[in-house]
């Protein structure tokens, strides 16, 4: 399989503080990927340093892209290809759930009815077919969640990144959301989901990288 991600003796800093030392990892085309640790140890910031938000020292190279020298319109090019999963979901609040899906279609130059359209289907297969003219306020936290994957994994990324996705939902929408990844998974994505805990069944081969004390490494 093609590596996707090549993260190579790479580190993190915030206000001049080191969060991430000296790490490397790879994932490949097609992985299911956990990143585990406790809260505060540095998940979302290699969240956001794949996703270009912050700069990492070192190399993370997603496919042709080193991160720690993109550009603005190679970002730009780079996150047409990617699926974010917000721990606060971040849905437009004055759009309505189908238009908040229809977001990176729309982006993408999609012509509006197709979209709609191609983002109702979507709906449809995380059960929100029936609020699609709701707005997000009007959702429950798990709703928002599927939502907010829906809108994700619309226009097919060649990855998910997924920052604390079951955090504070109950068991069944977090099994729900769970079940929403490795559908897409199947569908050949390369999923990473930073979380602080691992599911109890996930019925799925995965991989493990954890942060301890600023390091990252994978757990057998």
């Amino acid at each position: 399989m093609a590596i996707i991600v090549d993260a190579n003796n790479f580190s993190i800093f915030y206000d001049n503080t080191q969060i991430i030392k000296p790490s490397s990892f790879k994932i490949k085309t097609g992985d299911f990927v956990f990143l585990t640790g406790i809260s505060g140890s540095g998940k979302t910031s290699i969240i956001k340093a794949l996703y270009g938000e912050i700069r990492p020292k070192g190399s993370i190279r997603i496919g042709e892209f080193d991160m720690s020298k993109i550009s603005k319109s190679q970002l730009a090019t780079l996150r047409r290809h990617l699926g974010i999963v917000f721990q606060d979901f971040r849905l437009i609040p004055e759009w309505s759930i189908l238009k908040n899906v229809m977001l990176p279609l729309l982006i993408k130059g999609i012509d509006k009815n197709q979209a709609q359209e191609m983002a109702l289907m979507e709906l449809k297969k995380v059960k929100l077919s029936h609020k699609a003219d709701k707005f997000p306020a009007e959702l429950s936290g798990g709703e928002q969640q599927r939502a907010a994957i829906a809108r994700a994994i619309i226009h097919r990324p060649i990855m998910i990144l997924a920052d604390e996705p079951i955090s504070g939902l109950d068991e069944y929408s977090a099994s729900v959301v769970m079940d929403l990844f490795k559908r897409a998974n199947d569908e050949g994505i390369t999923v990473l989901i930073a979380s602080h805990s691992m599911p109890q069944d996930l019925s799925r081969e995965y991989r493990q990288l954890h942060i301890e004390k600023g390091e990252v490494y994978e757990l057998s």
